[in-house]
């Protein structure tokens, strides 16, 4: 089927059925779970486009499954509860969940739930090399070259670097480079940010003490120069 493949996850047979028949009519294909282990091994043998998965489940609930899957893979999850706290649904967005719907649910709003996800989650074209000038920064290779010289650069460093420069100009706050670099999921201080921060300057700025590069915002967070206009 062209629409994808689907993993849906609840206990309840009954309500399995009903959002399999729903995906199926709407051209995806279905397979389905109804423990929270089930999951996890129909995800690792045939991995899916997307899961719904159900919070309520036995011997591994679902917020463990979407924290597993989360450390595992790129998947897109909705969640499926009929919790409706909103302590409830932060803590599923923050591990990592793309979506949250509530039952009772229509099953006509769950498919374009599924489409809006799956659009969201396709892979958009990049350019797997950026070049600022005298800097190089490869996306594919993670490699950076400053004036025909590689810099090394630990993977988190990196992954800070890349956040910054795939949007040049872009003032992002602490807890956004934290998102981007390194997922909901991550417990690490936000501050951490910072000593990444300092620690890529002294590698990849003229000057560490008067940046031209990475350049604070005060009272906001960071952003990358790509060139006097972005300054």
């Amino acid at each position: 089927m062209a629409g994808g493949n689907i993993l849906v996850v609840d206990d309840d047979k009954k309500t399995v059925a009903t959002i399999k028949l729903y995906l199926e009519n709407a051209g995806f294909e279905v397979s389905v779970a109804h423990d929270g282990r089930q999951a996890l091994e129909a995800a690792r043998a045939a991995p899916p486009d997307l899961v719904v998965l159900d919070l309520m489940l036995p011997l591994v609930s679902g917020m463990d499954v979407c924290r597993m899957l989360r450390a595992e893979s790129d998947v897109p999850v909705i969640m499926l509860t009929a919790r409706t706290t909103e302590d409830d649904k932060l803590r599923g967005l923050r591990l990592g969940a793309d979506d949250y719907i509530t039952k009772p649910f229509s099953p006509r709003e769950l498919v374009a739930r599924v489409r809006t996800v799956l659009r969201r989650a396709a892979p958009k074209p990049q350019r797997a090399r950026l070049q600022f000038g005298e800097l190089t920064v490869d996306l594919e290779r993670h490699q950076v070259r400053l004036r025909d010289r590689d810099i090394s650069l630990t993977p988190a460093e990196f992954r800070v670097l890349e956040s910054l420069a795939r949007s040049p100009g872009r003032v992002f706050n602490r807890q956004e480079l934290v998102e981007r670099a390194f997922g909901y999921d991550y417990e690490g201080l936000d501050r951490t940010i910072d000593a990444h921060i300092k620690n890529l300057r002294k590698k990849i700025e003229p000057d560490r003490l008067h940046p031209s590069r990475i350049l604070t915002v005060h009272g906001v967070g960071y952003k990358f120069s790509a060139g006097s206009d972005d300054a």
